[in-house]
């Protein structure tokens, strides 16, 4: 106890005292130094950035895309494709083409008498396509009487109609407070122009029609039955069509204003170098080397429409479905819908 007590009485020497001692309520004080060294060694101005860092184990983070490929192939996807174009120029055939399924209109609809409508009238079917496990949701929308009268006199306002009808369907469905948990999507995610094959330019009808749908919609224009042209003609006619569009400021997909990375546009400059692409399209197969090809049987050979040196359809095909289809139906999302979903509201909430 004696060697305790002597502890914890405090050392008696020059100014100590048994009193308790008054304190201030102020913070002790710090020497300048003191502070201007620790002003220095923290600097508030600078924010942390972001930094790498590298697992030193497996973790799994690559397990994602698997996650994400079995719930892709669980519930499918959509893609709703539109053909325009003149009467004749193979847009059924080409659709059929595609897709290697009888999906276009004329193939539901076998036995009827085409008749030419007397406007512009808009048909879509819809079929599920199964292929190693994956479900695709395709919508293909044909517009018969496209270009056909004496008159074609505003003959795009059906389909612009039509394009604006599917955005605002979705919307309606997206501002409900009480929503679906996966919106139906039935917007145009991409519209395919058939240009016809006359070896000289664009007609105005064509100039106007894609100006005015580009604005909404994914617009890939193609040279239709381009097995009509020679390879000098096809080349010859594809230039004017490109300067056409160059002239008249007409933006056709894939658009240079949203390429992401210089990876993206390296690929997108060489499919804009091929646009529009010469396309022949056959829905029957012939023997050909031993082969069963697509292709189209004339006096001097067969057409075979999968091969490079033929005619362009492979690029369509890898463009539409290959490479592009998810990217169709992102801008189609981010871009062209955003920009009515934008003026939409802007409508409603405009006074009066």
């Amino acid at each position: 106890r004696g060697v305790q007590a002597h502890r914890l009485c405090p050392p008696r020497g020059a100014g100590s005292s048994l009193e308790p001692e008054e304190r201030s309520m102020e913070p002790p004080a710090v020497p300048e130094e003191e502070e201007e060294e620790e002003e220095e060694a923290v600097p508030l101005s600078v924010a942390p950035g972001p930094v790498g860092c590298e697992p030193f184990g497996y973790v799994g983070i690559e397990a994602v895309l698997d996650q994400m490929k079995i719930k892709t192939m669980k519930t499918g996807f959509e893609f709703n494709i539109m053909v325009v174009g003149q009467s004749g120029l193979g847009k059924s055939t080409m659709v059929n083409t595609l897709f290697k399924s009888k999906v276009s209109r004329k193939s539901s609809q076998p036995g009827q008498e085409e008749r030419i409508p007397k406007t512009v009238q808009l048909q879509s079917i819809t079929h599920v396509i199964e292929e190693k496990g994956v479900k695709m949701k395709l919508t293909v929308t044909d517009t018969p009487g496209f270009g056909d009268q004496i008159n074609n006199e505003n003959c795009w306002d059906p389909i612009i109609k039509y394009i604006n009808e599917q955005y605002e369907r979705y919307l309606r469905e997206e501002i409900l407070i009480t929503r679906k948990r996966k919106i139906p999507d039935t917007r145009v995610h991409g519209c395919v122009y058939f240009v016809p094959p006359t070896g000289h330019w664009l007609r105005p009808l064509d100039l106007e029609f894609m100006r005015r749908l580009s604005k909404i919609v994914n617009v890939v224009p193609v040279i239709a039955k381009a097995d009509t042209l020679t390879l000098e003609e096809r080349a010859e006619f594809k230039q004017r069509i490109q300067e056409d569009l160059k002239t008249h400021a007409i933006s056709v997909y894939p658009q240079e204003d949203f390429d992401q990375d210089p990876e993206d546009r390296a690929l997108n400059d060489r499919i804009r170098e091929k646009i529009p692409f010469a396309v022949v399209g056959a829905d029957q197969e012939h023997q050909v080397n031993g082969k069963r090809v697509l292709g189209r049987k004339t006096k001097w050979g067969i057409i075979e429409v999968e091969n490079p040196a033929h005619c362009e359809f492979p690029l369509l095909r890898d463009l539409l479905i290959r490479s592009h289809l998810q990217d169709l139906k992102d801008i189609t999302h981010n871009v062209h819908y955003e920009s009515y979903r934008v003026r939409r509201l802007n409508e409603s909430n405009r006074p009066g």
